[in-house]
């Protein structure tokens, strides 16, 4: 104490885990983008876990790798396990750094974590896409799958729109609100101009007038009722992706659309079916 190098442990061996997800989903949660919910519903199923009356100081290593076996037994995959174990590492992160628990560590990284699932490669196939608009019984989700599937734009930047970002004249939108918090400005093809063009303007100003929640919900729904197996909105970005560098588009322009940093975060988006490079080998033979 006397050379000041002396560290309390006394909150970190007071303070019990289901207390501190509680205070984490109170002040930390909120300043994520676009995980708020989701992440809050992980907690509380964690704050219901027995590890929840232990200290923070009491939680070993091997106390994660017990939890991981038991979701695992639950039938949850390596990407909904990883997603708990980032929220207990960032949690014992943000106690050691900004609730001066500096004796803390962290036992997510004494442990080995699942292998990261490996990368959807679901594209629609045949008539996916036409089942999907015709069991899209709410003309605006109808609308939103169209322009998505034009754009390659998240769920988020469509749900944002606003007519204020967007200039039919010079055929471009910006995505004001984006998952790496940088505005973009998007080119617009031909089938996204259809399909604003063909929207009715809002008092609100937002160009689709539905939150991220609800076209989840509406695009779950329509998926059941066209009778489509294992199809995500997130996949029409994929699917639209891959349709631009179908179209010859070259890799610079096809970030400047998407949005994505690298060539390598890019493809995995990109996956050409093996039929059609095919039948282009066979026309320049």
């Amino acid at each position: 104490m006397l050379k000041g190098v002396f560290v309390s442990r006394a909150e970190a061996e007071r303070m019990t885990f289901g207390e501190a997800l509680e205070r984490y989903t109170t002040e930390i949660t909120p300043r994520k983008k676009g995980w708020s919910r989701k992440e809050t519903y992980r907690a509380c199923l964690l704050r219901k876990h027995p590890l929840a009356l232990r200290t923070l100081a009491s939680i070993r290593g091997a106390d994660i790798a017990a939890l991981i076996r038991e979701l695992q037994s639950r039938g949850l995959g390596r990407q909904s396990i990883r997603l708990y174990l980032e929220l207990i590492s960032h949690l014992f992160t943000v106690c050691r750094t900004e609730w001066g628990m500096e004796s803390l560590s962290n036992p997510v990284q004494l442990i080995k974590r699942p292998a990261p699932a490996p990368p959807r490669e679901r594209r629609l196939e045949t008539d996916e896409e036409q089942r999907l608009k015709d069991a899209a019984n709410n003309p605006r989700l109808r609308a939103v799958i169209e322009f998505a599937l034009a754009t390659a734009a998240r769920e988020g930047e469509i749900a944002s729109l606003r007519w204020a970002d967007v200039d039919l004249d010079r055929r471009t939108a910006r995505f004001a609100d984006t998952k790496l918090n940088e505005p973009r400005t998007i080119p617009l093809p031909p089938a996204a101009l259809h399909v604003l063009r063909s929207l009715p303007r809002r008092i609100d100003g937002r160009v689709f007038g539905m939150t991220t929640n609800a076209i989840q919900l509406a695009f779950r729904k329509a998926r059941q009722r066209a009778e489509i197996q294992n199809i995500h909105f997130h996949d029409l970005r994929h699917e639209a992706t891959s349709r631009f560098f179908e179209a010859g588009l070259s890799i610079e322009k096809v970030a400047a659309i998407t949005g994505h940093k690298t060539w390598a975060m890019l493809k995995r988006y990109t996956h050409p079916r093996a039929e059609d490079i095919a039948r282009e080998l066979a026309a320049k033979a």
